[in-house]
């Protein structure tokens, strides 16, 4: 989704009528006024357009989630490569192991973001409330613009309550800002979000383009998802069942295309303003031929067996859980076709070459924390495909253009499933997971109770695997603190043997332990609103 900025393209579309005989106006030239910016649609929707990038803030091409990472590399999916760099190595590994380095403002720093999205909050509440002041539209018009900038307040309320649970709710009263304002109890945030985005459902377009102005569907899609943290699994169930006019791909590597018939909300990119960087830091190291990008951070062996066979059920990895080596090749081709589409391992098809991370290789191996500079090579034996763009010629461009998909079909259903779950409907819990399965050729069988929720988790973490979730659901699940405490991740060091055959040495790529502390499932206030708002003090988990 390409966005305009008003600054550039209003103003100078407006100044063009400028009168050479206004040298006595002393209004100033450049500005738009509040009254013209809401007299048309065109110009409102200018204005609107900006908000727009927070659809990429949030998602995983950007630093909304995690300023130092992935949120991936903070569980066991993801290992970053080294400790060298800050962002996107040393500091996803500190947070991971935990520790004493987990202080308030060492959280609040890289997994909060109250400053910045307490500005961006501003910011639409300001178009709110002008809309309504200045605004000569029609009562249509007024009413869908209105529900576009809630959607986007939504989405950031939404990501606030989800870290800190109680928050400082404001709206476009603008009238009642004031320094020393009070916590909201979490109830009232999940209550503020929810309220935002069926006003946004039932005023937006019905659409199923993804890459254009937000949709209703795009709205019910966030409700059904904001609304599993808030635990209202009628509401979920709900929003879900409002989400029509998409399907799932048939083939799910297509799910990650532009505009494909599962894309609910898309952010799109080009090749001369709009870019980033995802593929420079999670590319193969041989992509550019002289390994020094990519690999930043690569799957665990965790994520790899996590993937079922292709016929259902899992291979038995013990053999390979060995130092010693073996040189039986693991069961990679057997696996389903979500791992495929996700993982690249030894031998796998790449860009019309062959994948070789192992040492001497083209892609090449790396010792976790031995090796300082990882230099493209993988640390656990394995690169990430999805979402790594596989049409990329770095020759070419270096900066990277495959659109970001914020929110997909499968998901919807896989929230609805776990709705259903707690609603004591088996059934239309089955019926969602069943879905998700057969798209891939997985076998299914009807489930109830434990067996049922444990189907619905599994099933969350392959298929959106990467796609900025999995840390979230975790947390919300109350599940974190017993996962990735006392836990560490592994991958494979992989020899070629002189006949060409290769040796899979079982290795622990984390050397120390994991910790999630259970302080954890809340983010921290930062310093700022602390020593600024006479009327909060910090959550007692962090005081």
């Amino acid at each position: 989704m390409k966005t305009k900025i008003i600054s550039s393209i209003l103003l100078g579309a407006l100044l063009s009528f400028a009168s050479c005989n206004d040298y006595l106006d002393m209004t100033p030239t450049d500005k738009i006024s509040d009254k013209l910016t809401w007299s048309k649609v065109e110009y409102a929707e200018l204005a609107i357009n900006n908000f727009y990038h927070d659809i990429n803030y949030f998602g995983s091409f950007d630093g909304g989630q995690c300023s130092a990472g992935q949120t991936e590399g903070l569980t066991d999916i993801l290992k970053y490569s080294s400790m060298t760099y800050n962002a996107h190595m040393y500091i996803p590994n500190e947070i991971a192991y935990g520790g004493g380095v987990l202080t308030a403002n060492y959280v609040s720093v890289y997994l909060g973001n109250w400053g910045t999205v307490y500005e961006k909050v501003r910011r639409v509440n300001e178009g709110i409330y002008n809309l309504k002041k200045f605004g000569t539209l029609g009562e249509e018009d007024s009413k869908r613009l209105e529900a576009e900038m809630r959607f986007f307040r939504a989405q950031l309320y939404f990501d606030l309550v989800k870290r800190y649970k109680e928050v400082i709710i404001y709206d476009e009263d603008l009238t009642k800002i004031q320094k020393n304002t009070p916590l909201s109890t979490e109830a009232q945030g999940w209550d503020f979000v929810q309220a935002d985005l069926e006003f946004a459902g039932q005023n937006l377009p019905v659409s199923n383009v993804a890459n254009g102005r937000v949709t209703s569907g795009a709205a019910y899609a966030l409700l059904s998802r904001a609304m599993l943290y808030a635990e209202r699994w009628d509401v979920v169930k709900s929003a879900a069942d409002k989400v029509t006019g998409y399907s799932l791909e048939e083939d799910f590597a297509d799910a990650f295309k532009n505009n494909n018939s599962e894309a609910i909300l898309q952010y799109s990119y080009d090749k001369s303003e709009v870019t980033h960087s995802f593929d420079n830091m999670f590319t193969p190291g041989g992509d550019e031929g002289n390994n020094t990008t990519g690999g930043y951070a690569t799957p665990t062996q965790e994520m790899v067996e996590s993937f079922e066979l292709a016929t259902g059920g899992f291979p038995d990895w013990s053999k390979w859980h060995t130092a010693e080596g073996i040189s039986e090749t693991p069961p990679y081709d057997k696996l389903e076709p979500r791992f495929h589409a996700t993982v690249l391992y030894n031998g796998a098809e790449w860009k019309g070459r062959t994948v070789e991370p192992f040492i001497g290789g083209v892609d090449g191996w790396c010792n976790w924390k031995d090796d300082p500079v990882p230099a493209g090579r993988t640390t656990t034996g394995y690169y990430l495909r999805k979402l790594v763009d596989e049409s990329h010629d770095f020759a070419t461009l270096t900066a990277s253009t495959q659109p970001w998909i914020a929110i997909r079909y499968a998901e919807v259903l896989l929230n609805k499933a776990e709705a259903c779950y707690h609603l004591n409907d088996a059934e239309g819990a089955n019926n969602a997971v069943k879905a998700i399965r057969t798209r891939v050729g997985l076998p299914y069988s009807n489930k109830s109770g434990d067996n049922l929720m444990a189907a619905i988790r599994q099933e969350r973490k392959v298929e959106l695997a990467y796609e900025g979730l999995y840390y979230w659901d975790m947390r919300r699940w109350g599940l974190a603190a017993t996962a990735f405490t006392g836990i560490r991740v592994h991958g494979f060091k992989i020899e070629q043997n002189a006949n060409g055959s290769f040796n899979y040495i079982y290795i622990d790529c984390d050397r120390q332990d994991r910790n999630f502390p259970s302080k954890m499932y809340q983010i921290p206030l930062p310093t700022n609103e602390l020593n600024n708002n006479n009327a909060v003090e910090q959550y007692k988990e962090w005081r």
